[in-house]
């Protein structure tokens, strides 16, 4: 059996990838902290770590689970961890957002803009930062069934989105919430963000121009507002919002094939059979994006500079297949 990587995307939880968070235990995350039982006819997600593919879902997995995994207050302080092993492509734009309709739309709570798990500029693949602690706002509504969603857009590499969902339980204050809507980009009909190359400004205006919504522990969701705070519900169904983020193309409803991924994503490379090995890695510089083993694990290029050696699983090797990927396979 091989393990196919194709520049940090595995598709086993002992191979490195990219991010995921662990707390609050995303739905069939097979390494959260404090997981439900995943529902029946489910199976755990080894490739959790994997940016959304261009036609998949939100949240990846539209099945709850059937008890939350974290039970909140309103305004009480929160902690999101995240997995130690993954590859943090430079930061980028991350959001933390709930969704009061099953994950048809998201209001952000907390975000983390331009230096996401590094609070700086970062060319480095290791994250800095792998636990975010913030206050819920206090006039949020009440929801035994609400969605909890961290999203990312990376500084570097493949345009990709990423996204993880959680069920969470609120003990709210108020019959609404008004708040920004959760930006998607780099999905299948939504705006592009391009890699940042040393800009962390890059698609911030997504971001701070967002448009509001307002939210209610009902289900409902409604587009505009001003404010957050305590105020009627709103009558509108969840219809009648905007979809999640910035409305996308028309195009969005043509079929879209899933991109074969060469420096980020959990999918498969064409062909398993390998080339021949390759020199050893040179001391300094390389071509970015390029991956290559070296004994039991490998290394990647990141904008000139190799990584630090990613081992394989145990009683794995790693055997080049192309200049950008490699594979983990039996020992």
């Amino acid at each position: 059996m091989l393990f196919k990587i194709s520049a940090l995307a595995a598709l086993v939880s002992s191979a490195v990838a990219h991010m995921a968070i662990t707390s609050p235990c995303p739905r069939y995350s097979a390494n959260g902290i404090d997981c439900p039982a995943v529902p029946a006819g489910e199976s755990l997600d080894y490739s959790i770590k994997s940016p959304l593919g261009a036609d998949e879902a939100l949240c990846k997995h539209t099945t709850p689970y059937a008890t939350p995994s974290a039970t909140w207050t309103a305004g009480q302080s929160v902690t999101v961890s995240f997995q130690n092993d993954g590859a943090a492509h430079g930061g980028g734009h991350c959001q933390f957002s709930l969704s009061y309709d099953g994950g048809k739309t998201f209001v952000v709570v907390h975000e983390e803009l331009q230096y996401c798990f590094f609070g700086t500029a970062s060319s480095s693949n290791t994250a800095a930062i792998l636990k975010y602690t913030f206050n819920l706002p206090t006039d949020l509504p009440s929801s035994d069934k609400a969605v909890f969603a961290w999203t990312w857009v990376n500084a570097i590499g493949n345009r990709e989105f990423y996204m993880d969902c959680a069920d969470v339980a609120i003990k709210g204050s108020s019959t609404s919430y008004t708040g920004k809507q959760m930006t998607i980009a780099n999905h299948n009909g939504y705006p592009t963000i391009p890699e940042f190359s040393g800009d962390y400004t890059t698609g911030l205006s997504y971001y701070t121009n967002a448009p509001k919504i307002t939210v209610t522990g009902s289900g409902s969701t409604s587009s505009g507002g001003s404010s957050s705070g305590n105020g009627s519900a709103s009558s509108a169904a969840s219809s009648s919002a905007s979809p999640v983020g910035h409305t996308p193309s028309a195009s969005s409803t043509a079929s879209v094939p899933v991109p074969v991924y060469t420096t980020s994503s959990a999918a498969p490379a064409a062909s398993s059979t390998p080339v021949a090995p390759v020199a050893p890695l040179p001391s300094t510089g390389c071509t970015h994006g390029v991956m290559q083993c070296n004994g039991t694990g490998y290394k990647v290029c990141v904008w000139g500079t190799w990584s630090a050696q990613i081992n394989c699983g145990a009683k794995t090797a790693c055997k080049q297949t192309s200049a950008s990927a490699v594979i983990c396979d039996w020992a």
